[in-house]
């Protein structure tokens, strides 16, 4: 069997630096072998240990610079679980509504301009009729039970008349690339005409859901509005200008999620059915979910939360466990650190162990697969691996019966004419992305309406008071819930006041890691193996099924070089000047 070794490096349309090798049957065009690779070291962790754990927000949020109020919110959440806080109504409706915001922001980015060409042939398009566009925008809007965002014949004419004078003019810039024309494109240019004009529209809605994230938290990315105890925008919640300014917006958005959004995953699910049905890129199949958006008040590890934790081992929608945090451990067998065993974050090392590529062959320097080959680690739950994400908290939703989620998967399945096993695939992870982003379009606004009340009745409680001079100084805690790409969990260990240690499992952690000490592989390597290239040169699948997961390598690795030397110090003078 002749083969192809394969290199995608740098993956693009993704946060960080990532390398897919591939070894690829040149007569088949099946992927044999794949191997993931982080290109980039994380040194967050190494940079915390010292501090004031009350400040650790502040920093940790610089791990990622898309999902910052996440890392903000665990990295809070682990002090105050360290420390028995619980934060008040107008708090937990607060993140809630912060992080509901930025939910949808990500999935909406993510689908259309970072997800939507590998699914989408943008020079198809100009083979459409603007009055085919048209109608394909209103029956797939109708599929949904909803208004089209646009169905207007001259909004598609003038949309196609643009991208007419970008060809014509060279002009394509991030469009320049792309396989257009490749077998694997299976929308009409009529149907990619109506998602090409639905990827311009959502760049106004992407402003709008960065202007809802200001209103509370004080500006995006990197928020202020959080501390310990609860948040810092009490003014902002009190004015009913700002709470009714963030509904307008979330009504907008909503209209375009289920205007526009939605129609166009039903026509995916059609257009991919026999993908879906063949399970392409559909991976482990075992979810792990840790679970997030408490919907009352107390500890948010006992509260009834919107997307309920758990997890489903192989598709088995019958069994679902609980999560347990004193089961997860990462393994450095095949990444870049040195560690004997697998290690719980508390007592999680950080320590760089770089062995470099193999020696060049014809002039390629390819990883050292057979020993260490990536900067991210291999997370393990009770030493299993296992995918987190959208489509993770859709099918442990599914399974533990969960009312809201059941109902927004069996809607969708029904009207696509879908099954629950047809979401086990590149296709299925995508539309599990969108399932979310309507649930959290439609309860977001309930969450503003709850805070209003909450407010009207006189209770403006913001903070739960938190002396930390007088609480032990000897503590550890996680902080442990859902981010946009999966379970994001930060755990710390305090000793003296100071932290001694600090770990952050995150996402693309989970998803993107190596072989683990038995060669097992992670979610991205698990659903890359056994893909089909319609192509060998043009590896349009591949990149099909590791854009579905949504990778943030910056998540996953940071600051270091390869000799592990400093590579810079900075003073800063913290003098105000008035």
């Amino acid at each position: 069997m002749a083969t192809k070794h394969m290199v995608i490096d740098p993956i693009t349309r993704i946060e960080g630096h990532m390398r897919i090798e591939a070894v690829v049957d040149e007569t088949t065009g099946e992927v044999q072998d794949v191997f993931c690779s982080s290109t980039m070291f994380r040194g967050i962790e190494t940079i915390l240990k010292g501090r004031d754990p009350r400040d650790c927000g502040l920093m940790a949020m610089r791990i990622c610079g898309v999902c910052t109020v996440t890392h903000f919110q665990r990295s809070i959440e682990s002090v105050e679980n360290a420390f028995n806080v619980t934060v008040p109504t107008n708090a937990r409706l607060m993140r809630n509504i912060i992080q509901g915001a930025l939910f949808m922001h990500d999935h909406l980015v993510h689908y259309y301009h970072l997800h939507s060409l590998d699914w989408v042939d943008v020079i198809s398009a100009l083979d459409a009729t603007p009055q085919a566009a048209a109608t394909e925008a209103a029956k797939w809007a109708n599929v949904a039970g909803e208004t089209p965002w646009t169905a207007d014949v001259q909004t598609f004419t003038d949309m196609k008349d643009r991208l007419v004078k970008f060809v014509k003019k060279g002009r394509l810039g991030i469009f320049g690339n792309g396989y257009w024309g490749n077998p694997s494109y299976k929308l009409t240019p009529a149907q990619n005409l109506v998602a090409i004009t639905h990827y311009f529209q959502a760049l106004d809605i992407q402003r709008d859901l960065g202007q809802m994230m200001t209103i509370f938290g004080g500006k995006d990315p990197h928020p202020q509005s959080l501390v310990v105890g609860g948040v810092t925008s009490i003014i902002d919640i009190k004015d009913p200008a700002k709470r009714q300014l963030f509904k307008d917006l979330a009504l907008r958005v909503r209209a375009f999620i289920k205007g526009a959004y939605m129609p166009d995953m039903y026509m995916l699910a059609n257009m991919y059915k026999s993908e879906m049905a063949a399970g392409d890129g559909a991976g482990l199949k075992s979810f792990l979910v840790y679970g997030g958006f408490p919907l009352n008040d107390g500890d948010i590890y006992s509260a009834n939360m919107l997307f309920p934790g758990g997890i489903v081992h192989n598709g088995d929608l019958t069994k679902v466990t609980d999560f347990d945090p004193a089961m997860v451990t990462e393994d450095v067998t095949h990444a870049w650190y040195a560690a004997t065993t697998p290690e719980h974050p508390y007592v999680g090392t950080t320590t760089p162990n770089y062995t470099d590529f193999k020696s060049k062959v014809n002039g390629v320097a390819y990883l050292d697969t057979a020993n260490k080959y990536s900067w991210i680690k291999s997370p393990l739950y009770n030493d299993t691996r296992v995918e987190v994400g959208p489509l993770a908290r859709m099918i442990v939703g599914y399974a533990r019966g969960d009312t809201r989620i059941k109902g927004y998967v069996d809607n969708f399945n029904k009207r696509a004419g879908i099954t629950i096993d047809n979401l086990y695939s590149s296709v299925g992870r995508t539309i599990g992305r969108a399932l979310e982003s309507e649930l959290m379009s439609d309860i977001i606004t309930d969450w503003v309406d709850e805070l209003s009340t909450n407010i009207n009745s006189g209770d403006f409680t913001s903070w739960s008071k938190f002396d930390f001079a007088t609480v032990s100084q000897n503590a550890e805690g996680y902080g442990v819930e859902e981010a946009p790409r999966g379970a994001l969990g930060h755990w710390i260990r305090i000793e003296n006041g100071k932290v001694a240690n600090y770990q952050a499992v995150v996402p693309s952690t989970w998803n993107a890691g190596p072989r683990d000490h038995l060669g097992r592989m992670g979610a991205y390597e698990s659903a890359l193996k056994g893909i089909k290239l319609a192509n060998i040169d043009e590896p349009l699948e591949i990149l099909r099924a590791v854009h579905s997961f949504d990778p943030c390598i910056a998540c996953a690795v940071h600051v270091i070089n390869t000799q592990g030397k400093e590579l810079a110090s900075y003073k800063i003078n913290p003098v105000c000047a008035v």
